[in-house]
């Protein structure tokens, strides 16, 4: 019998602090079902569709009293010109998110990201999708591939999936955008997950990619402090995790000249977010990934994304 598949990027603590933040698309969706997401297809007020149960962050004007009072339980009135939304994560699983201390990777971090965003996207009815690869001699740009799809058995198999991610090889990312973009054939939010360290001249092609598919495309830029600052004071021995040769070196020697690199290597990403219009955002791996996702969703919320400016 096969061991159990380990969900421990999951906290249902933190699962309960974040269902009342709703996932909005910035964007108009096309969804298979009706659901809470703005619609690019026109649709009357008075056009009714289905009853759906009220979940935190539902516009409560919509409540159906009359519904409430015969079942004493709370329905949310929808009609033609809203649509569910379908959320697909593409997640960078190179030798590089192997970084970090055991159970606590970079990857261990893109693992509770995506795996609380999956489980919030579904229990409001969304269809939720996972591609994740990395470039190895032979192989797809994918190691995993889920298409999105909505419902509690399919969230099951996702969460399984995003359990067995591993890093390893080197970075396939921008194959990996491309590849999707031609694969997710509707509009869909599309959610990117990596520590982008390899060169990014291609990089802003692939987003163009995802924005001429109408994708509504965010990312979440995983970086270790130590990585930015460089503060080693003494001799160390630095290894390439997708494959290359370690380097021995003095820190004190490279510090200024590794300092002006990286804030190059940042400035060109600020660039290019910038010129692709995403929802960037920048992760340090010492921060809680409760925070990070809650400024992810409080953000993309046009009640709390006001009352922040």
């Amino acid at each position: 019998m096969a061991d159990p598949i380990q969900r421990d990027f999951l906290d249902p603590a933190v699962l309960g602090r974040l269902l009342g933040l709703p996932i909005n698309a910035r964007h108009a969706m096309l969804g298979s079902v009706s659901g809470r997401h703005r619609s690019p297809v026109r649709g009357s007020a008075l056009e009714f569709a289905q009853y759906r149960k009220y979940v935190p962050g539902d516009d409560t004007r919509r409540l159906d009293w009359r519904t409430w009072g015969r079942t004493d339980r709370y329905y949310i009135k929808e009609f033609e010109a809203d649509t569910n939304l379908r959320l697909c994560f593409i997640v960078d699983t190179s030798g590089s998110m192997a970084y970090g201390e055991e159970g606590k990777t970079r990857l261990d971090y893109a693992k509770s990201i995506v795996g609380t965003l999956a489980y919030l996207a579904s229990q409001q009815g969304d269809a939720v999708g996972l591609y994740a690869g990395s470039r190895n001699e032979g192989d797809t740009p994918f190691t995993r591939e889920v298409p999105a799809k909505r419902g509690p058995r399919h969230l099951g198999v996702l969460l399984d999936q995003i359990g067995m991610l591993e890093a390893s090889g080197e970075t396939g990312l921008v194959e990996a955008i491309h590849q999707a973009a031609e694969k997710i054939a509707q509009r869909a939010m599309i959610v990117i997950v990596s520590d982008l360290l390899f060169d990014l001249t291609p990089l802003q092609e692939a987003f163009q990619h995802l924005k001429f598919r109408k994708h509504d495309i965010a990312a979440f830029h995983l970086l270790d402090r130590n990585e930015i600052e460089f503060e080693f004071d003494r001799p160390t021995r630095f290894l390439d995790l997708e494959g290359g040769p370690s380097l021995l070196a003095d820190p004190s020697l490279i510090q200024q000249r590794y300092r002006e690199a990286v804030k190059g290597y940042l400035d060109q990403v600020n660039q290019i977010v910038n010129q692709s219009v995403i929802d960037y955002h920048r992760t340090f791996l010492d921060e809680p990934y409760e925070q990070a996702l809650a400024r992810f969703l409080m953000g993309r919320n046009p009640k709390t994304a006001r009352s922040a400016r």
